[in-house]
């Protein structure tokens, strides 16, 4: 499977990203400047974590005025799959090619840990490798991941099973304590509604090698590799 990894002015988990798939799972992987207009003929675009343009205005919104992005959306408006990780989450829902949106921390300061995440639904091309309820553990690093969006709106993404992810303790139910940064529901990944488009912010690229604390972030990586088959 081929893929193309975008580097933005600020972004610093592309090269993590690129090892991951290409280095340790031997996938087809190449970087992607933002100032391109093509996309190299990927089947999966990933927008990495970082600080992209250093994160001015909110983060992410500069981004999504790169020239990459309007391929993005297009590739993504055709079926295409793209996958957001943190910044590239918030990258994409500033683009509206996810519902919501991405703000400040609750706790007002950055958190970096490991939490425990809930498949919610393993009937999408970025968790079939997984089975519902499975629990993750990967790691977060952000100052602004908590997620927001109307309530009406959270209902409709409960129904169509748009939210994956979900911060979960130990236990694996949502428990407010386990939520490391207030999104509501404890949301930790969506999709679209087309399940074609997915962002999360935890990190699946910093947990795929067991010496590294997991590998629980190749489900996510192999899930779509998977369903390019």
């Amino acid at each position: 499977m081929k893929w193309g990894v975008v580097s933005f002015p600020g972004s610093l988990d592309d090269r993590d990203a690129l090892w991951a798939l290409r280095d340790v799972l031997g996938q087809d992987a190449a970087l992607l400047w933002h100032k391109d207009e093509a996309l190299g003929g990927a089947e999966c675009v990933v927008l990495p974590g970082g600080f992209s343009y250093g994160d001015y205005l909110r983060c992410g919104a500069i981004a999504r005025f790169s020239p990459i992005m309007k391929s993005v959306a297009s590739f993504a408006a055709d079926g295409g799959l793209v996958l957001g990780i943190c910044n590239g989450f918030q990258i994409l829902c500033e683009a509206h090619l996810l519902p919501g949106a991405l703000t400040r921390n609750r706790s007002l300061a950055f958190v970096c840990d490991f939490v425990n995440l809930r498949v919610e639904n393993a009937a999408t091309p970025f968790t079939r490798a997984a089975h519902r309820g499975e629990m993750l553990r990967l790691p977060i690093k952000h100052g602004e991941g908590c997620y927001v969006a109307p309530e009406d709106e959270l209902r409709q993404l409960e129904e169509r099973g748009q939210i994956l992810l979900r911060y979960v303790d130990e236990r694996g139910e949502a428990a407010d304590a386990a939520n490391p940064n207030g999104s509501m529901r404890s949301i930790a990944g969506v999709a679209n509604d087309r399940f074609n488009v997915f962002g999360l912010m935890p990190h699946p690229e910093h947990a795929v090698e067991a010496m590294l604390g997991g590998v629980a972030g190749r489900k996510i990586f192999e899930s779509i590799a998977g369903a390019a088959r």
